[in-house]
C-alpha cells in the first residue's frame, strides 16, 4: 500500500512545481508547524471553558476563539513554542533514521547492524529527550501520560522506537522512489543521447549518397545539375530541421521520400520501374522523422544504382491512427549480395527500439532477385 502512495506521489504529485520544490522533509516540517500553531489555537481557545476541566488539568477542546486568542496571545506563544519542540524531537528521530539509519546504515550494512545500531542510538536520545519534554512547563496544564516524571521510563524509549518504526516503511518507500527515478532519468538520458548519435549517423549517411548523385551529374554536364541542386536543398533543409523534431507529419515524409526519388532517377542512366500504392486515412498521423526513408535509400545504394539493367521500385503505405504498415521491394543483384549491408538498417533498427519499443515488428526477406523490407508501426 505505501508503494503505491508512493508511486502515485512521484508520478501525480511530485510533478507540482512547489511541491517538488518543498520536497517531503520540508513539507512534514510544515505541516508540523500548523499541527503546533493550530493545536496551540483550539488550547488557548478552550482555555477558561469549565467543560475541559478535568481532575485539575485542561484538556485541548476543539474551540477557535479569535477573541480568547487575542487577550490570551503571551499564553498562545508559550503554547504554539512548546508544542512545537514536542512535535520536533519526534521530527528529529524521522529525521536520524531517513538520512543515517536508513540511507547509511541499512543499504550499506544491513537489516541486523541497522536493528543494533537503531537500538544504540534510541538509548541514547530518549534520556535526553524525555527529560527535555518533562521540564515543559506545559506538563503542568495539560494532562500528560506519555513524558512521565522519571526519563528513563521505558515508556519513553517505547515512544521512540514506534517513531522509528513506523516511519521506516515511509522511508523505504520514498528511498526506493528516489532510486527508481534516477534510474529511469539515467535510462532516459541514455535513450536520448543514444539517438542523438544515430541521428549524427544518418544526416551524413544521407548527405554522402546525395552528393555522389551531383557529383556524377556534374561530371555529365547535365542540364538538370541546377534542378538536381535544388531538391538536394530541400531535402537538406528537412533532413537538418524536421530530422531533430520528435515527430512529422506523414504527409511530410512522404513528401520526403517522393523528392529523394525523383532526385535519383534525373541522375539514373536507365528505366527504374516505380510504383508508389498509398493507403492512408489521414495524412496528419504523426511519426518519427526520417524512418521510411531508410529503405529507399538502401534500395537505390544496395539494390537500384549497381544495377546493369533495369531496375524496380515498389513502395506500399497503409496508415491510420493506430497502425502503420510500409513496405519496400527493390530488385537487387544477387552476385553483390550486400542489400542488408551498411548502416540504414542497423541504425533503424536501433532508432525503432529506442522510439517504438516492443511496437514494431520489421521483416526483411530476400527472395530470388528481389528484396523486400516491412515495417508495421503500433501509433497508439
Amino acid at each position: 500500500m505505501i508503494l503505491i502512495v508512493n508511486q502515485y506521489y512521484q508520478k501525480k504529485v511530485l510533478h507540482i512545481k512547489w511541491v517538488k520544490k518543498i520536497g517531503l522533509e520540508n513539507a512534514l516540517f510544515v505541516t508540523i508547524v500548523l499541527l503546533a500553531l493550530t493545536i496551540s489555537i483550539m488550547a488557548v481557545s478552550s482555555l477558561n471553558n469549565p467543560i475541559y476541566q478535568r481532575n485539575g488539568f485542561r484538556l485541548v477542546g476543539f474551540e477557535f476563539n479569535i477573541k480568547a486568542l487575542w487577550l490570551n496571545f503571551g499564553t498562545f506563544l508559550g503554547f504554539f513554542s512548546q508544542f512545537l519542540i514536542m512535535y520536533l524531537c519526534g521530527y528529529l528521530l524521522f529525521l536520524i533514521n531517513s538520512r543515517l539509519l536508513v540511507s547509511k546504515i541499512l543499504k550499506e550494512k544491513g537489516l541486523l547492524i541497522y536493528l543494533l545500531t537503531l537500538s544504540a542510538t534510541i538509548a541514547v536520545l530518549y534520556p535526553l529527550l524525555a527529560q527535555l519534554l518533562t521540564l515543559l512547563p506545559i506538563n503542568t496544564v495539560f494532562g500528560r501520560s506519555i513524558f512521565v516524571t522519571n526519563p528513563f521510563e521505558p515508556e519513553n524509549a517505547f515512544g521512540a522506537f514506534a517513531i522509528m518504526l513506523i516511519s521506516l516503511p515511509i522511508v523505504l518507500a520514498l528511498q526506493w522512489g528516489k532510486q527508481n527515478n534516477k534510474i529511469l532519468y539515467l535510462e532516459k538520458e541514455k535513450s536520448q543521447h543514444e539517438l542523438d548519435l544515430l541521428k549524427q549517423q544518418l544526416n551524413p549517411h544521407f548527405f554522402f549518397n546525395t552528393l555522389n548523385n551531383l557529383y556524377a551529374l556534374s561530371l555529365q554536364k547535365s542540364d538538370k545539375t541546377p534542378e538536381s541542386i535544388l531538391q538536394l536543398s530541400e531535402l537538406m533543409r528537412y533532413t537538418i530541421y524536421k530530422g531533430q523534431e520528435k515527430s512529422v507529419k506523414l504527409f511530410q515524409e512522404v513528401d520526403y521520400i517522393n523528392d529523394y526519388i525523383q532526385l535519383q532517377q534525373i541522375r539514373l542512366q536507365r528505366n527504374l520501374n516505380f510504383e508508389f500504392d498509398k493507403e492512408v486515412t489521414d495524412d496528419g498521423i504523426e511519426i518519427a522523422p526520417l524512418l521510411l526513408i531508410v529503405f529507399v535509400e538502401n534500395a537505390f545504394k544496395h539494390g537500384i544504382e549497381p544495377a546493369e539493367g533495369e531496375a524496380s521500385l515498389k513502395l506500399s503505405l497503409t496508415a491510420n491512427h493506430t497502425v502503420l504498415i510500409f513496405s519496400c521491394e527493390n530488385s537487387f543483384d544477387r552476385e553483390e549480395n550486400n542489400i542488408c549491408k551498411g548502416i540504414g538498417i542497423d541504425n533503424l533498427r536501433k532508432r525503432l527500439e529506442l522510439l517504438y519499443p516492443d511496437r514494431y515488428t520489421l521483416h526483411i526477406t530476400s527472395i530470388h532477385n528481389i528484396f523486400k523490407a516491412e515495417l508495421k508501426l503500433r501509433l497508439t
